[in-house]
Formats: C-alpha cells, structure tokens, sequence
C-alpha cells in the first residue's frame, strides 16, 4: 500500500499510484484521453484536437499549458491540464483546471482526488490564491465530488464563449 499525500493529508491507499509530469511521449495518450473525456461530456463531435496541435501548443517553446498523467502501476489511468490565470483584484496568480479525467473502470480509487490534491501543491506552490475549473450541469457525480473536496460553485458569475463566425466578425471590426 502506498501513502496518498491529498488535500486532507496523508490517505493509504490500496493501489499503487503515480503522477508525473506529462511530457511529448504522452501526446498519442493525451489525445486518447481528451477524446474519451468528450465522449463522456457527449462532446465528441467537438473534438478537433490532434497530435501536431498538442506538440505545439503544449509542449512547444514558451507554452503556459501544463498536464500531468496519473497511473495505477504502470497503467495510465487520468490525465489533467491546467494553465494559470491572473487575478487584478488580487494581484496573485490563480490555477485553472482545463480538464480531468479518470477512466471509469479507474473511479472511486482516489486518482481524482490525487490529481487534484497535486494541482493544490502546484497552486500553492506557485503562489496562487485560488483554482478554478468549471464543470457541465447535468454532472452531478462530478459536482458532488468537487463539493466534497470543499469546492463551491461559483453562481453568481455566468460562462460567456464567442467562436468561430462571431469571432472573425468582432476581431474584423
């Protein structure tokens, strides 16, 4: 059995655990994971990610863009990317959590709450007052997860996107 640092402190766990840092090797398991967390969202449609455009704007030179894989033994098993914000009412940075994902046949084993309790260490490593993540509605075993952790939703501020025509038509003006 292995230790288990997480948000609470020191867990013991009954499986063998394990996050690194991913790094260019990871680009075809990265890919496979954001196209099996689309698949969950029922985003998959949306995908448009692909090897060449994770070489470049996460692994290449100057990128803000980090991500960490999570494996039980040898057996990746979750992935999270995160990047950083900046708060001007505060003056100090924040972590924003882009995605998670633990396999389903993975949940229930702590690897979420271990990715998340080393994006904390990060955090607050890096000197950052808060994360933030957002998390789709109808995902309840999500947000009950999150809420246990201490997390609350944030329901006085609303999610805006623009994108595609919208985007050309306001960068044109």
């Amino acid at each position: 059995m292995l230790p288990v640092r997480c948000l609470g402190g020191i867990v013991t766990s009954s499986v063998s655990l394990r996050i690194v840092d991913a790094t260019e090797q990871h680009i075809p398991l990265l890919l496979q994971f954001i196209r099996e967390l689309a698949h969950y969202e029922k985003l998959l449609d949306q995908v448009e990610n692909n090897e060449d455009l994770l070489r470049k704007i996460v692994f290449g030179a100057g990128s803000d863009i980090h991500a960490l894989i999570a494996y039980e033994a040898d057996v990746p098993v979750g992935y999270a990317v995160y990047f950083y914000t900046y708060s001007t009412f505060v003056g100090r940075r924040g972590l924003y959590l882009e995605d998670l994902y633990v396999k389903p046949e993975a949940r229930g084993k702590g690897f979420g709450r271990a990715l998340l309790g080393q994006l904390a260490r990060t955090a607050k490593d890096h000197d950052c007052w808060r994360m933030e993540w957002a998390v789709l509605n109808w995902n309840e075993s999500a947000i009950n997860f999150y809420q246990s952790l201490g997390a609350t939703p944030m329901n006085e501020w609303s999610t805006y996107r623009i994108s595609g025509v919208a985007l050309d038509r306001l960068a044109n003006e």
